[in-house]
């Protein structure tokens, strides 16, 4: 098995305000790259996710992104979202891989 196929990757997108949070989008795409080998944190997975709060949500996030991920996945629509542009911004600072779905 290469290293592509091992590679952590963070999922980010727009949820706030969506359709379901946006989940089935996530969950689409997780599945997609799930499907190609990539280990995935998917948010629309946490745990009781729908009783935290948007800032018990992003630190979840934030910490697995620095501790974990060596790619970041982004979800069309992401630069509408403050959570996804954030996230963004923290793969950048940490030279992380990125990848734009479509």
């Amino acid at each position: 098995m290469t290293q592509q196929f091992r590679t952590k990757v963070y999922l980010a997108g727009p949820m706030t305000g969506l359709p379901h949070g946006n989940f089935p989008a996530f969950n689409a795409a997780a599945q997609n790259l799930r499907g190609k080998g990539y280990v995935v944190f998917n948010p629309a997975e946490v745990e009781d996710v729908m009783n935290k709060t948007y800032k018990e949500c992003l630190k979840i996030d934030v910490d697995w992104i620095f501790e974990e991920a060596e790619a970041i996945a982004m979800l069309p629509g992401w630069e509408t979202s403050n959570g996804a542009r954030a996230e963004h911004a923290l793969a950048v600072a940490l030279k992380l891989k990125i990848m734009y779905l479509t």
